[in-house]
């Protein structure tokens, strides 16, 4: 049985988060889930032409899925942790379920548990006893190591490492390539540019970078 799909986002982020759901239908070799296509409030013209060469219709805003046909599930394709809490508040109104997806190329461990609308792209590898929350996206070939924690809203970004028995807060964003070590925490809503190698804990509504990151 095919689930219905909508994807929340048509910019490029969402389009990766749509190329998941295609490869885990061809993992599987067969259908899993049914594509009814991208919501977006303001989506740009460019982004609203790259959608349609991929074959999948543009719906609407995200209002669109107050009158989901029933049994659709949705799926948040934005990068920015903060923007995809608030647009979750609003979607988790219209009633609709999140989806979470895992690209087949990606590795997740044992005694490893996530919350809806987690997502896993290609190359991603979560190790074992890591605990994710709602919404956490770990994108292309990022790492998090054994007994993690990342809680609601989490993006680690491409080519991130995320050392064992590491905490993130609510709303981190881990920048691409960047590093923190074993044992850290990060506050709530901090970001870790690009690059950085975190070697000390991060407080709430920090941006710290370089490296060591300050």
């Amino acid at each position: 049985m095919t689930i219905p799909l909508v994807v929340v986002g048509c910019g490029g982020h969402g389009r990766e988060v749509l190329t998941i759901a295609r490869a885990m239908d061809a993992a599987a070799g067969r259908p899993r889930w049914h594509l009814l296509g991208f919501v977006d409030d303001r989506p740009a013209e460019e982004n609203l032409k790259r959608v349609q060469r991929l074959d999948v219709p543009y719906l609407g805003g995200v209002a669109w899925l107050r009158d989901a046909p029933p049994g659709a599930h949705h799926v948040i394709g934005i990068g920015d942790p903060r923007v995809r809490r608030a647009v979750a508040a609003r979607v988790d109104a219209y009633g609709t379920p999140a989806a979470s997806l895992v690209h087949p190329a990606a590795t997740i461990g044992p005694d490893t548990v996530h919350g809806p609308g987690f997502v896993a792209f290609a190359g991603a590898r979560v190790t074992t006893n890591v605990t994710l929350g709602r919404h956490v996206h770990v994108n292309q070939n990022a790492t998090v190591g054994h007994d993690c924690v990342l809680a609601d809203f989490v993006s680690v970004n491409p080519l991130a490492a995320v050392s064992g028995d590491c905490h993130l807060a609510e709303g981190v964003l881990v920048g691409t390539t960047a590093a923190v070590l074993q044992g850290l925490r990060v506050g709530r809503d901090s970001t870790v540019g690009a690059g950085a190698c975190v070697v000390r804990d991060v407080p709430d509504g920090a941006v710290v970078k370089g490296v060591p990151a300050r």
